[in-house]
């Protein structure tokens, strides 16, 4: 039987972004001006998964007479509405449409909208791109529209077509691999923990003071590091729970998403049902857990040493 005060002796790691100045949940404007560059769209879709809204980008040089749009999320005749002002006020055409993946709040309107505007479809999905539009083909492929360049940086892991937009000043765009509020789920069996863990580590390289999320306000300064550096101790302090959790004896996917997510919200359990089980997957691949029969989950006894006889 497995006791609850065993797993409240695991200390979660604590959310930098507590100390932020952080709008809260719903309070992002419409439209708002990030930077020179880049001008953020928030999605009439608000929800417990999408937090307030899908936030999509327009990044160009008002007055260069081009520019991108990265995830025009779902078909809303609003949000649409939204993001041509944006682009008359801006003076730009769309040169491209750029996609960090292909969940529907973030890919739906894409085909629709690139049509309208006489352009091409970015992904790393051909389903995404559609006929016509351009499938990312290797690791920090560089995409140029005149004077801006963004780089595309693979960051599988929430799912496995999952990348991120880098510009030159070191601006990244991080889609649903980086959150601005809470953690990203890992929709297994597409979302995979191990390749998320690589892709957080390698954008922890970058040093970016930017992080434009696609969903939740932008982390800046010092918040990028710190919110990865979080990140990655959140999925161990998971990681432990899980261990935790099992050395009590074998238990079901179910009853251990329960144990770890005490009084979640139902529109939520889902989500943390796939990230337990990506989790569980990793500690599978490393031998610290096994699936059995009839779906329980273990820890595997060791292998018993052979006594030495004298």
């Amino acid at each position: 039987m497995y006791h609850q005060s065993v797993l409240d002796n695991i200390v979660p790691p604590r959310d930098p972004r507590v100390f932020y100045d952080l709008p809260p949940l719903g309070g992002l404007a419409s439209i708002t001006r990030l930077d020179d560059l880049v001008t953020r769209i928030v999605a009439p879709n608000p929800s417990s998964m999408t937090l307030d809204g899908t936030n999509t980008y327009v990044v160009g040089n008002s007055g260069s007479g081009a520019c991108i749009v990265i995830d025009p999320g779902p078909k809303s005749a609003i949000h649409f509405d939204r993001v041509e002002s944006v682009l008359h006020t801006s003076d730009a055409e769309v040169a491209m449409v750029l996609v960090t993946h292909h969940h529907r709040d973030h890919a739906a309107a894409a085909q629709t909208w690139a049509e309208k505007w006489g352009c091409t479809v970015a992904a790393n999905s051909p389903k995404v791109s559609g006929p016509g539009g351009l499938v990312f083909k290797s690791a920090g492929q560089t995409l140029r529209f005149g004077s801006l360049q963004v780089e595309v940086v693979p960051t599988p892991g929430h799912c496995m077509d999952h990348v991120a937009f880098r510009l030159e000043n070191g601006v990244l765009f991080t889609g649903d691999h980086i959150l601005g509020r809470g953690t990203s789920v890992l929709t297994w069996p597409d979302g995979d923990l191990v390749a998320y863990i690589e892709s957080l580590q390698r954008i922890l390289t970058f040093g970016s003071d930017a992080l434009y999320p696609g969903h939740g306000p932008q982390l800046v300064g010092e918040a990028p590091e710190a919110v990865i550096n979080y990140y990655l101790a959140h999925r161990a302090f998971r990681e432990n729970q899980l261990i935790s959790i099992l050395g009590s004896g074998p238990m079901t996917l179910g009853d251990i998403t329960e144990l770890i997510y005490v009084g979640l919200q139902d529109d939520l359990k889902e989500g943390a049902r796939q990230s337990t089980r990506a989790c569980l997957d990793k500690l599978q691949r490393a031998d610290k857990v096994r699936e059995m029969s009839e779906g329980l989950w273990m820890i595997p006894e060791k292998d018993s040493q052979p006594s030495i006889v004298a």
